[in-house]
C-alpha cells in the first residue's frame, strides 16, 4: 500500500509540472482535477476490487450477514452484492441470531428486499425494532397489513405467540391485529395453540378476547374440544396440566361444555375418549353440563366411558395406539369415569333409538364387566328395547354367564318373553316370545343355562323377594319350550338337567306334537333316543292319528324304530291309508326298518283290506305294485306263500277275491323273476289252480314271461299234465300264444307234450295247421311232431286234410316235405285231392299233383277229383286236373255219371266255361253218351235250365232228340216255356246226326212193317209218318227241296225262333 501512495504522488507531480508549462492561470482546471481524481479513483478501485475478491472466497451462510454489513459500511458494492445473494439463496435457513447485530434499518432494508412478508420475517428474528419500523412505514395500511397470511398460511400474531414473544404480540394487537383470525383450513389463532399445547399463547388469546366457542371448518371442533382431547399417555404432564389451566380459563370466559362437533362428541366425550382426567374433572365442576347427550352414534359419555376406547377409527380422534377394550373380568372402581358420571347423575340406561340401554350395548360388544357394573349402579334390570328383549335377554344371547347371574341376583325377571324376532340374529329366525332361557339355548351357551338353572334352586331357598322362579314351560312363538330347544341344539346334559329340574317331557305343542314327535320329524336320532330313554311316551298319537313308530319309520330313524319297539309298541297299528308300520318301512325302501320290526315279532303277513274289498296279505300288495324288494322281503321274512285272496268279512271284493290266484299266480303274471325265483326257493306251491284251472306256469306262459317259464319248468315238482278249464295244459297254451320257446322247454321235459288232444280230439298241429299258423306247423314239424296223426273224432283228417282244408298251400308243402302222406283218405275214402277240387284251390291241386297224389282215386260214390272240381264249379281246379293229369275225364261214378254229365247236373255260371274247357283238352268227347238213367249231357243241362251249357252243347253237335229211359227229351221236357229249345232249334247251323231207335219220338208208336221210320231233317229225331208229314226247305242246310220236319222244327223254321 506504501508502494501504492509513493507511485501517486509521483504521478500527481508530473501532473502538476505538465499543467505548468501549457497554462498562464495558477488555478488548475476541472478537467485537471477530474483527470486527477479519474487517475486516483483508479488507482484505488483496482486495489478494492481486488481486496473485495479476495474476501468472497470466506464467505458462506453463517457469516453472509456480517460481511453484508462490512460491505454495506465500506460501500464494497461487489462483496455486498456477493453476500446478498447467498443470504437470498438461503433466507429461509438463516436464524435470528445471525440478525442479531444488524441494524434495524439495515436488517428492515434487507428484509424488505428479500420477502414479500417483511413484518412475518422481523417477528420470525424476532427483532421488535424492525416491527416498529415496519408499523411506522405501513401506519396507513393499518390493521390490514397485521391480519395478512403469508407464503406458509401464518398470521404476524401467531408467529408471535409461538415464540412466546409477548412485547411484539401485544404490540400487535394493540395495533389491531385480529385475535379471531382463521388460517387457510379454517382454524383459528386459539385452536393453533391449543393444538400445539400452547398454554402461554392460549391464555393470552383468551385473555385479549378470542372466541373461546368457535368451531373449525368440517371437523367442528371448538377450543374445548381441542383441549380435551388430549391424552395423558402421549402427552406429558406439563401439557396435561396447561391443559387444565386453559379448560378451566375457557370455562370462566363462557365456552360451552356442551357443544357438539361435526361427530355428534362434546368435549366430555373427547375428554372420556382420551383420558383426560383434569379437564374431565374441570367439566364435571360445570353446572351446564349436559350429561346425556349423545353423539352420532347414539353414545352418551357414560357408554364412551364404559368402552374406555374410542370406537372411532380416524387418527384425529383416536391418535393412540396403546389402548386396550375393556375384557371380562376388568372391574370399574368408584373413581373411574364412569362411576363418577353416574355419581354426577348420568343415566346408567340412556337407550339408544333402538331402546337398547346401556347395559344391554355394553353385553352385545361383549363388556361383560361394563354391564356388570350397570347391573350395580342402579340400571333398569327388566328395561325392554323396541323388540321387548331385556339386558337378561341379551346376557344369555350374548354368552355373558356373570352378567346373567348377577341380573338374577338384582331381580331381573327370567320369565319375559320377547315382543319380535330380534333382526340382527342369524339364529332367531323370525322367532319371537323368546324367554331369556330359550336365548341362551338357541345361542349355544351352556353355562348361561347352567346359571338360570341353578337360579330355580337357589331362588326357591332365597331370603330376598326379588328372585324370580324360572318358568320351563314358555313357548317361544313356535312353541317350542326351552326343553325341545335345548334337544334340537344338541344340549343333551343341559336337557338332562332340565328334565331333573322339573321340565315336562311330554308337553304338547299346540299342533298336538310331543317333543318325541317333533324329534323324529327333525330327524334327530340322537334328541328322539334321548327322550325315549327318559321314558318319553310311544303312545301319544299327532292330531294326523300318527304314532311316533309312524314317524320313526316315515323319517327313516332304524335307530329309533328298534327303541321304539324294543319298549312295546304296537307294531300292528294302521294309518289313516290303512298300511301297517310294516308296509310303510318296505314303500320308502327302507329294508333296514322292516328288519327290525320283523326281528321284534311283527307279522310278515298281514291280511288287509285290498281291491274291491278283499282281504290280501302285503306279499299280494307288493307284487300287485311290482315292489319286488318288498315282495322278496317278506317271503324271506316268513309270509304266508301260497295263500289267495279271500273275500272280506261280508264276501266284499270284486273278481281278485275270487280267482284263486296265489302270490306265484300273481308274480308270474307281472313278470316278477325275483319274486318267482324266491318263492319257489321258500317253498311256494308250483302247482297251485286258480279258479280257472290254470298253474303258475300257464299264466306265466299267456304273459309270454320267458324267465319265469323256465324257473317254473325247472321246478322239479311241477307237472306239466295240468289242465285249465278250456282243457289246455301248458304245451297247449304255449301253442296258442305262439311261445315255440316255452313249447320247446316244454318237451325237453315232457316229450310226449306235444301229442296230446284237446276235447276235439285235436293235437297241437292239428290246431295250428287249422289256423294256418304257420310258424306253430313249422316248430311242431321242428320238434318232429307226427304229420300223419289224426284228429280224434268222426272224421278222422290228417294234418293235410286240414291243410287243405284251410287252403294254406305253405302248409302244405311244408307238411309233405316232412313226410306227410299225400293218399290218405278220409273216412268218405276222399284223397287231399278231392278236398282241394271241392274248393278254388288250385294252386294246392298243382302241388299235390307234383307230389305223386294218386289223381285216379275215386270217393265213396266213385267221384274222382274231376268230378268234385265240375260238381263245385272250380275251373281253375278243373283246368289243372286236365292240364296236368291224366285224370280219367270219362270216368263214370257209381250213378253212371261222368264228369260231363255231373257238369250238365250240378253247372254254375261257369259251366260253359268248364264245358268249352273239356272240349279243349278232349275235341272228341263223347257228348251224347248218357247216363244210367239215359240222361246225356244235353238234356241234364236242359232240364236244370242252364241255357248256356245248352247252347255250348248244341254248338259241339250233339244229338238233340236222344231220350233218357222214362223218355224225357228236351222236345217232350216240361218247362214253363219252350223259348229255350226253340233258341236251341234255331241255332242249328248244320243237319244234326240223326237218332235211331224203335219208337217215334214224338209220338212214341212202335215202328213196324206197316209203320215206317221217318227223321226230322232239321234235329234228327225219330218220328214216325205222322209226325213228319210237313215238309220245307233248308236253306241254312242247303237243302232247297222240301224235306221232312217235326211240327216243332216247321214252326221254327217258319216262324223263327219264337215260341
Amino acid at each position: 500500500m506504501q508502494q501504492k501512495l509513493v507511485e501517486t504522488e509521483r504521478r500527481c507531480s508530473m501532473l502538476a509540472a505538465q499543467a505548468s508549462g501549457h497554462g498562464s492561470s495558477t488555478q488548475p482546471s476541472d478537467s485537471f482535477i477530474s483527470r486527477l481524481l479519474a487517475i486516483v479513483a483508479d488507482l484505488y478501485q483496482q486495489d478494492q476490487y481486488r481486496c473485495e475478491k479476495g474476501v468472497m472466497s470466506s464467505v458462506n451462510v453463517r457469516n453472509c450477514i456480517r460481511f453484508y454489513q462490512t460491505a454495506e459500511e465500506l460501500d464494497a458494492t461487489t462483496l455486498m452484492n456477493y453476500c446478498g445473494e447467498i443470504i437470498a439463496s438461503h433466507w429461509d435457513d438463516l436464524r435470528k441470531e445471525d440478525f442479531s447485530t444488524m441494524s434495524a434499518q439495515l436488517l428492515y432494508k434487507m428484509i424488505k428486499s428479500k420477502t414479500e412478508f417483511p413484518l412475518h420475517k422481523a417477528i420470525k428474528v424476532e427483532r421488535e425494532d424492525v416491527v416498529f419500523l415496519y408499523l411506522i412505514e405501513m401506519d396507513a395500511q393499518l390493521p390490514g397489513k397485521l391480519n395478512e397470511l403469508d407464503n406458509n398460511g401464518d398470521l404476524a400474531l401467531d408467529l408471535a405467540l409461538s415464540r412466546k414473544l409477548e412485547s411484539i404480540a401485544t404490540t400487535l394487537v394493540n395495533n389491531k391485529a385480529d385475535v379471531d383470525m382463521v388460517d387457510q383450513s379454517g382454524w383459528s389463532l386459539l385452536h393453533k395453540a391449543i393444538q400445539r399445547g400452547d398454554e402461554f399463547a392460549s391464555t393470552f388469546l383468551i385473555r385479549h378476547s378470542a372466541q373461546v366457542n368457535a368451531a373449525t371448518v368440517g371437523a367442528v371442533e371448538t377450543p374445548l374440544h381441542l383441549v380435551c382431547s388430549f391424552s395423558p399417555k402421549k402427552h406429558s404432564t406439563e401439557v396435561m396440566s396447561g391443559m387444565a389451566h386453559i379448560a378451566e380459563a375457557l370455562l370462566k370466559t363462557g365456552a360451552n361444555p356442551n357443544m357438539q362437533n361435526s361427530r355428534g362428541r362434546t368435549p366430555l366425550h373427547e375428554a372420556v375418549l382420551s383420558g383426560n382426567e383434569p379437564v374431565f374433572n374441570q367439566l364435571l365442576q360445570c353446572k351446564q353440563l349436559d350429561l346425556e347427550l349423545k353423539d352420532h352414534e347414539g353414545s352418551t359419555a357414560l357408554w364412551l366411558a364404559l368402552q374406555y376406547i374410542t370406537v372411532a377409527v380416524d387418527p384425529s380422534v383416536n391418535p393412540f395406539e396403546d389402548d386396550a377394550p375393556i375384557v371380562n373380568g376388568t372391574s370399574f372402581d368408584e373413581n373411574s369415569f364412569a362411576a363418577r358420571l353416574i355419581q354426577r347423575g348420568s343415566n346408567p340406561d340412556a337407550p339408544d333409538a333402538s331402546g337398547n340401554c346401556l347395559m344391554q350395548r355394553a353385553a352385545l360388544a361383549g363388556s361383560e364387566a361394563a354391564a356388570i357394573f350397570l347391573a350395580t349402579h342402579g340400571a333398569k334390570v327388566n328395561h325392554t328395547n323396541k323388540w321387548g328383549e331385556t339386558p337378561l335377554h341379551t346376557a344369555c344371547r350374548c354368552g355373558l354367564a356373570g352378567l346373567t347371574a348377577e341380573l338374577l341376583q338384582q331381580g331381573a325377571n327370567p320369565n319375559l318373553q320377547t315382543q319380535s324376532a330380534l333382526p340382527d340374529s342369524d339364529r332367531s329366525q323370525g322367532v319371537s316370545l323368546q324367554s331369556p332361557l330359550h336365548m341362551a339355548i338357541v345361542h349355544n351357551h351352556p353355562d348361561v343355562v347352567s346359571v338360570i338353572l341353578e337360579q330355580k334352586a337357589n331362588a326357591l331357598h332365597a331370603t330376598n323377594n326379588l328372585q324370580i322362579i324360572p318358568d320351563f314351560s314358555l313357548k317361544d312363538s313356535l312353541d317350542q319350550t326351552v326343553l325341545g330347544l335345548a334337544l334340537w341344539t344338541g344340549m343333551h346334559t343341559i336337557a338332562a338337567q332340565l328334565l331333573g329340574s322339573g321340565a315336562a317331557i311330554n308337553d304338547t305343542m299346540s299342533d298336538g306334537q310331543t317333543l318325541l314327535h317333533m324329534a323324529i320329524k327333525r330327524q334327530d336320532s340322537k334328541s328322539a333316543l334321548f327322550l325315549l330313554e327318559h321314558q318319553a311316551d310311544i303312545n301319544v298319537r299327532t292330531q294326523e292319528g300318527q304314532t311316533a313308530l309312524q314317524l320313526a319309520i316315515s323319517n327313516q330313524l332304524p335307530l329309533v324304530v328298534d327303541a321304539i319297539c324294543t319298549r312295546g309298541a304296537d307294531m300292528s297299528v294302521v294309518d289313516e291309508k290303512g298300511d301297517p308300520p310294516l308296509w310303510l318301512a318296505l314303500e320308502n325302501g327302507l329294508e333296514d326298518i322292516a328288519s327290525t320290526l320283523v326281528r321284534h315279532g311283527c307279522d310278515a303277513t298281514c291280511w288287509s283290506t285290498g281291491p274291491g274289498g278283499c282281504q290280501q296279505t302285503l306279499l299280494h300288495r307288493a307284487i300287485d305294485e311290482n315292489n319286488e324288494v318288498s315282495a322278496c322281503f317278506l317271503i324271506r321274512s316268513g309270509c304266508d306263500v301260497n295263500s289267495p285272496r279271500r273275500p272280506g268279512p261280508n264276501g266284499e271284493g270284486d273278481e281278485e277275491a275270487r280267482d284263486g290266484q296265489s302270490p306265484l299266480h300273481l308274480a308270474s303274471c307281472w313278470g316278477l323273476e325275483d319274486v318267482v325265483q324266491c318263492l319257489l326257493e321258500f317253498g311256494a306251491n308250483v302247482n297251485a289252480q286258480d279258479s280257472e284251472g290254470r298253474a303258475p306256469i300257464h299264466v306265466a306262459i299267456s304273459n309270454q314271461h320267458s324267465v319265469i317259464i323256465q324257473l317254473l319248468i325247472s321246478h322239479p315238482d311241477i307237472r306239466l299234465n295240468l289242465r285249465d278249464r278250456q282243457g289246455m295244459t301248458p304245451f297247449a297254451c304255449a301253442m296258442t300264444h305262439k311261445n315255440n320257446k316255452a313249447a320247446e322247454a316244454i318237451l325237453k321235459r315232457e316229450p310226449g307234450a306235444a301229442e296230446q288232444v284237446d276235447n276235439k280230439g285235436r293235437n297241437f298241429l292239428h290246431v295250428a295247421v287249422q289256423n294256418s299258423d304257420i310258424e306253430s306247423v313249422l316248430f311242431l314239424i321242428s320238434v318232429q311232431a307226427n304229420v300223419n296223426s289224426r284228429v280224434q273224432d268222426a272224421a278222422k283228417l290228417t294234418p293235410l286234410h286240414l291243410a287243405v282244408q284251410a287252403g294254406s298251400e305253405i302248409i302244405v308243402r311244408n307238411l309233405l316235405l316232412a313226410g306227410a302222406k299225400v293218399n290218405e283218405l278220409t273216412k268218405h275214402r276222399q284223397t287231399a285231392l278231392h278236398l282241394a277240387a271241392q274248393q278254388d284251390l288250385a294252386t294246392i291241386c298243382s302241388v299235390l299233383l307234383e307230389n305223386g297224389v294218386d289223381f285216379a282215386a275215386v270217393d265213396e260214390n266213385g267221384n274222382n277229383a274231376l268230378h268234385l272240381a265240375v260238381m263245385q264249379g272250380r275251373l281253375n281246379n278243373v283246368r289243372a286236373l286236365l292240364t296236368e293229369s291224366n285224370i280219367d275225364a270219362e270216368a263214370y261214378n257209381l250213378r253212371g255219371q261222368s264228369p260231363m254229365h255231373v257238369l250238365g247236373h250240378y253247372g254254375k255260371e261257369n259251366a260253359a266255361a268248364i264245358f268249352e274247357l273239356f272240349l279243349e283238352c278232349m275235341p272228341e268227347y263223347p257228348l251224347d253218351k248218357p247216363d244210367n238213367e239215359g240222361n246225356t249231357v244235353l238234356l241234364l243241362a236242359y232240364m236244370k235250365g242252364n241255357a248256356n251249357l245248352c247252347r255250348a252243347i248244341v254248338r259241339a253237335g250233339a244229338r238233340l232228340g236222344v231220350n233218357n229211359n222214362q223218355g224225357i227229351n228236351i222236345f217232350n221236357y216240361q218247362v214253363a216255356t219252350k223259348q229255350l229249345l226253340f233258341r236251341l232249334l234255331d241255332m242249328l247251323s248244320k243237319e244234326p246226326p240223326w237218332c235211331d231207335g224203335s219208337n217215334c219220338y214224338e209220338c212214341a208208336a212202335k215202328f213196324g212193317v206197316t209203320t215206317r221210320k221217318h227223321h226230322c231233317r232239321h234235329c234228327g229225331r225219330l218220328l214216325c209218318h205222322k209226325c213228319s208229314i210237313k215238309e220245307i226247305p233248308i236253306i241254312k242246310f242247303d237243302l232247297n227241296k222240301p224235306v221232312r220236319v217235326c211240327d216243332i222244327c216247321f214252326d221254327v223254321l217258319t216262324l223263327g225262333g219264337v215260341s
